[in-house]
């Protein structure tokens, strides 16, 4: 039987590219490329290798730095080695802020191993966006949310049934990223709740001096669902 880790392989290689998109935006899909597929790989097998149904903590759309080069989502070269054990030869890089706020919350909940085995960190759209070489959203203009809009139902349709995740609940990486996981919520009937968290970047940018109130934030939101799993 095909576990998690498999499932989830196969979603991301397969995932389709879109056709023209607007405002000059490119979608690009890492996991195609042999490197980042057998990094992601190890990482699945490694962390996802059952059939254990998840939480799905969702994001907008990856990052080229953080799972644009390591096939993980929020996880950057440096987390993938320092947390994760997966030895590399990506180039060092600035570290992702994302990801230092992600593993901050991560370790306060046990480390990967427990983290993984309760929470699936992924995104709503999941190939990455870039507009002048910058990461780009899914958001950033009503033009391109119109023609990736069916995309994106696709993507959380094929995430919630194929991967097998907990339909009580989802979480939202950002109240913007939030506004939409509802609406799509709303005309696919796919959780009973959406709980919506302030995005981690926005967290590392703008109230970073409340570091530790915000990572305990997190732990006790995400930490309600580990008696339910």
């Amino acid at each position: 039987m095909p576990t998690f880790a498999d499932r989830l392989l196969h979603f991301l290689t397969t995932f389709p590219l879109p056709g023209t998109l607007p405002d000059g935006v490119e979608a690009r899909s890492p996991f195609r490329e042999p490197a980042v597929h057998d990094l992601l790989r190890q990482f699945a097998q490694k962390f996802y290798a059952d059939n254990q149904p998840r939480v799905a903590v969702l994001g907008i759309n990856p990052g080229r730095l953080g799972m644009g080069r390591t096939g993980v989502a929020f996880t950057d070269p440096a987390a993938l080695t320092e947390f994760c054990g997966i030895a590399h030869d990506l180039p060092r890089q600035r570290p992702e802020t994302s990801t230092q706020f992600v593993y901050k919350v991560i370790t306060e909940m046990g480390g990967p191993a427990a983290f993984y085995q309760h929470f699936y960190l992924g995104s709503l759209y999941p190939l990455v966006l870039l507009k002048s070489g910058l990461n780009y959203n899914y958001y950033d203009s009503p033009a391109l949310t119109k023609v990736l809009w069916p995309d994106i139902q696709r993507s959380l349709r094929q995430q919630v049934k194929t991967l097998g995740l907990r339909r009580d609940v989802a979480v939202s990486l950002g109240k913007r990223n939030g506004e939409f996981f509802k609406r799509l919520n709303a005309e696919l009937g796919l959780f009973d709740e959406i709980v919506v968290l302030d995005h981690p970047r926005y967290l590392m940018q703008y109230k970073s001096r409340s570091m530790e109130a915000n990572v305990a934030h997190y732990v006790e939101k995400l930490g309600r669902y580990l008696s339910n799993s």
